[in-house]
């Protein structure tokens, strides 16, 4: 989320990130002059806000002055003016509302700024490998980088590795769940389980971070701070808590259509001091009494109308059970692990905060119709180790190139050659600053592959969440930095070591750092 006060100040700063990442240079601009004129209406209509009240106090007050006076005329006069103005803040306020309503739908629609470190480009195919430093931190990453592997014979990918061992079932989890799910079985399904908690245990033990088991489930407020939602919502699975089919919502959604005393539902609303019932109510109360004022502000259609009081009947129903209407399955366990600190002031001493979680996840996929059609590599639920930190501005590169160096350890532990790349703008996450990639080899696929993304989202997340901390003896506060990589997917993983451990009887080497998690197997299958 942008500052508005910066655009305000330096709106060309905007219009240069926005073209860096791709954004033709006449829509940027149209862009940034949008959100300039939503912010002097709203500017200038609280300003006029403010005039009408104190005219409104002040006229009140003179009402009683005139009818001490005996000036009849004059209170009368200042009566209808009072009642005038009873009717023209309300709907100020509402065009306020709106503005700023408006304002805050299209900055958080907008991607973060990248660097200027970052390398410019269209796609993939403009990013930078990046000589990545070892870490003292991170002992593994001195390591020397793992050589590619010699093969006698050609090497198979993954799932033809796996289907043939009988360990890997995808026609099984098609039954189950539908495309790009996996059934994994015995010695793989051991395996799977040891590289997580190789991940973890190494996380954790040597690199400094804090282990947490977090809620796989979180609300809009979680996945609109990490920046998810809104404009990643079709990639989100949902739960729903309250069907549309049940019979309640049908009578809530008939009552509402008869409602005469919207007063008593908006104190109900607020006697609840439910923030999801509350924004619910005002969001269907301000579209259905909304006014249009001329031919280019018209009112919202009724359809939008509907859904607005079909949410507003799913939250109230939902908060009479005492349940949420709806929750999202994380994509990443960035989502929980980031939000630990949203709402927060946090001290310049407490920092910087490291979690990691070892957590399944979910993504929907969209768009990726027709892309890794098989295999492990593309799926909607999958288990990956995260890492997350939170710093101050100043720490925050070398807090990156820290996360990098932890997540190239557990790569060069388990021997497997890879690569890294610096994004270039053109490829860059919607919520980062700069981001690293780190591309495993995998000889069945004769190709990189991406295996973990590292991150810096600078306070980019941290306003959309308001985190903040106090510098040492500060008065004022300042929005804290935050950071997330994978460390590193777990199935991915999986993948690189069945291609780079397998022999050309069909088994499967157990790498030496596992062993101890794989209960005396040594190799599977053969």
């Amino acid at each position: 989320m942008h500052d508005i006060k910066w655009i305000r100040e330096e709106p060309e700063g905007l219009i240069r990130a926005l073209t860096r990442r791709g954004t033709d240079a006449a829509e940027a601009r149209a862009l940034v002059d949008s959100l300039l004129s939503l912010d002097e209406r709203r500017r200038s209509g609280i300003a006029k806000l403010e005039e009408l009240q104190a005219r409104r106090n002040a006229a009140s007050k003179e009402i009683g002055a005139a009818k001490k006076a005996g000036d009849n005329d004059r209170a009368e006069a200042l009566m209808a003016e009072v009642a005038a103005l009873k009717t023209d803040i309300p709907a100020l306020e509402a065009d306020v509302k709106a503005a700023e309503t408006e304002l805050n739908d299209t900055l958080a629609a907008i991607p973060n700024v990248p660097l200027d470190i970052v390398p410019e480009g269209r796609d993939e195919h403009d990013n930078v490998p990046f000589d990545a430093p070892a870490h003292a931190e991170a002992p593994g990453s001195a390591l020397p980088m793992p050589a590619l592997r010699n093969f006698a014979f050609t090497p198979k990918q993954h799932f033809e590795i796996g289907e043939a061992l009988g360990q890997m079932d995808f026609e099984a989890a098609a039954k189950l769940s539908g495309a790009r799910f996996v059934v994994l079985k015995n010695k793989l399904a051991r395996l799977e389980r040891a590289i997580g908690q190789f991940f973890i245990n190494t996380h954790t033990e040597e690199h400094g971070y804090t282990e947490v088991a977090p809620p796989i489930l979180v609300n809009d407020a979680a996945m609109f701070g990490t920046a998810q939602l809104p404009k990643f919502r079709e990639d989100q699975f949902s739960v729903e808590t309250v069907d549309k089919s049940i019979s309640d919502f049908s009578e809530a959604l008939l009552w509402f259509e008869d409602l005469d005393n919207p007063n008593a539902d908006r104190e109900h609303a607020e006697k609840s001091k439910d923030g999801r019932l509350l924004a619910a109510f005002n969001a269907w109360d301000r579209a259905r009494k909304y006014k249009s004022t001329s031919a280019d502000d018209p009112p919202p259609p009724s359809s939008e109308v509907r859904r607005l009081r079909e949410a507003y009947a799913r939250e109230y129903i939902a908060f009479e059970k005492g349940v949420p209407a709806n929750l999202w399955l994380i994509p990443t366990a960035e989502v929980p692990l980031t939000n630990l600190v949203a709402q927060s002031i946090l001290s310049e001493e407490e920092l910087p905060l490291r979690f990691t979680a070892l957590t399944p996840c979910f993504r929907a996929e969209a768009g990726s119709a027709g892309r890794d059609t098989r295999g492990m590599i593309r799926q909607h639920q999958f288990n990956k180790v995260e890492m997350v930190s939170i710093t101050t501005p100043e720490k925050s590169l070398e807090e990156q190139e820290r996360m990098l160096a932890c997540a190239q350890a557990v790569l060069k532990k388990l021997d497997l050659h890879h690569r890294v790349v610096t994004l270039c703008t053109g490829d860059m996450g919607f919520a980062s600053a700069r981001t690293f990639d780190i591309e495993v080899w995998l000889p069945g696929q004769n190709a990189y592959r991406e295996i973990s993304s590292v991150s810096t989202c600078t306070d980019f997340q941290a306003r959309r969440m308001n985190a903040r901390y106090r510098p040492a003896g500060a008065k004022s506060t300042r929005f804290l930095h935050t950071l997330n990589g994978s460390g590193v997917a777990v199935g991915r993983a999986m993948v690189a070591i069945l291609e780079n451990y397998q022999n050309e009887d069909g088994s499967v080497t157990v790498p030496d750092v596992l062993l101890p998690y794989m209960g005396g197997v040594t190799r599977i299958g053969g």
